[in-house]
């Protein structure tokens, strides 16, 4: 079920105005710098907080100012999960778990098989018997997550849960909520303020500056836009590209992805011939060519044609938007550059992208193309 959500209010000095859709299943990224409100949009769809204006989650009206309705939280069937987890200490990892199945009032049977898919899918079948007091931060999110999913929410709500973990624990969490999402057929709102994380997770991305929606859509499409850039940050401002997976050499671990006809060099993945792999290409590791480079260290060189250039007044730096043939990249160069080379709208050029800046936060998601379909 959809979910159309429309909020106005005022916190102390800070005036929240945003409204937006969510399709009917799949992880949608609420994406900004802290304080921009969107901590405050959650609490209000969970009902813990109140503002004007509407919520409606399929065909059930959650509230609506003009007729005053209001669905009282515990009557939301909303899984929200905290940025601090808020596990119960007295329980074990499978007493945390059940505690969300056993609201469902279902028969043994059906609650014993939800539970052991969301076990498997989290990988918390290894935790049950330990307390929640020795598990680590991203164990911790994990059981969080499937206590949430346990009482089978209508819509599912993830307050910035990778925040508080390191690197490594980050990635392995990554791992488990790609699967996760990949199952659900639920909407999925995932707060974050970081542009990778958004990119591997959400299909779709709502994207907010001081309590107010200045992009939505496809997450590919929104962070393409160089007019964002105020809002979504320079340093790790990109863009996303479809490819598909050819093959990989074994002698120098390099693995060959195609895009429109084009080549792209990563460091070696793990997938199949014809599996679709999304790669997150960054603004500042493109360089631009006029001429098709020889004798150089870069492996991928990119054909394409400037679509847009934006020069930012008062800096040494612009930000060109370079169509690769249905897919576009950005690139952060110096004014400077844009007046040598004369970029202009229409031009062709060459993208130059280094194989090594493909990392394992780049590289996102491998997937057959029978998955892609289901």
């Amino acid at each position: 079920m959809s979910v159309d959500v429309a909020l106005k209010g005022r916190i102390g000095g800070f005036t929240l105005d945003a409204a937006f859709n969510l399709p009917k299943q799949g992880v949608t990224a609420l994406f900004g710098p802290s304080g921009c409100g969107k901590t405050t949009i959650l609490r209000c769809i969970a009902g813990l907080m109140r503002m004007d204006g509407h919520l409606k989650v399929g065909a059930e009206t959650w509230q609506d100012s003009k007729s005053a309705a209001f669905l009282e939280p515990h009557k939301r069937p909303v899984g929200y999960v905290f940025q601090d987890q808020r596990l119960f200490p007295h329980l074990t990892v499978e007493g945390n778990l059940m505690f969300g199945a056993k609201r469902l009032g279902r028969r043994r049977a059906d609650v014993q098989k939800r539970f052991d898919e969301i076990v498997e899918l989290l990988g918390c079948g290894p935790l049950l018997r330990r307390s929640v007091d020795g598990l680590s931060g991203g164990e911790r999110q994990r059981v969080a997550i499937g206590r949430a999913l346990l009482a089978e929410p209508t819509i599912l709500l993830l307050d910035e849960p990778l925040s508080a973990l390191d690197r490594d624990a980050k990635d392995d969490l990554l791992n488990h909520l790609e699967a996760l999402h990949q199952a659900l057929s639920i909407p999925v709102l995932h707060v974050s303020h970081d542009i990778a994380e958004v990119a591997r997770l959400a299909p779709n991305a709502v994207v907010l500056s001081r309590g107010s929606v200045v992009a939505a859509g496809e997450t590919d499409q929104v962070f393409e836009r160089l007019d964002l850039h105020p809002h979504t940050g320079r340093f790790e401002a990109g863009a996303l590209v479809t490819t598909r997976f050819v093959d990989t050499d074994q002698t120098y671990l390099l693995s060959r992805l195609e895009h429109a006809g084009q080549s792209i060099w990563v460091p070696a993945i793990d997938a199949a011939p014809g599996d679709t792999v999304r790669v997150r290409i960054r603004a500042r590791d493109v360089a631009l060519s006029l001429a098709r480079p020889d004798g150089i260290s870069i492996r991928n060189i990119l054909s394409g044609m400037i679509a847009e250039i934006r020069e930012e007044p008062s800096t040494a730096f612009a930000e060109a938007l370079v169509d690769i043939g249905g897919a576009r990249l950005r690139a952060r160069i110096t004014r400077a550059t844009v007046a040598e080379l004369n970029l202009v709208p229409g031009k062709a050029v060459y993208a130059l992208i280094k194989a090594i800046t493909f990392d394992r936060r780049n590289v996102l998601t491998a997937a057959s193309p029978h998955d892609q379909e289901t």
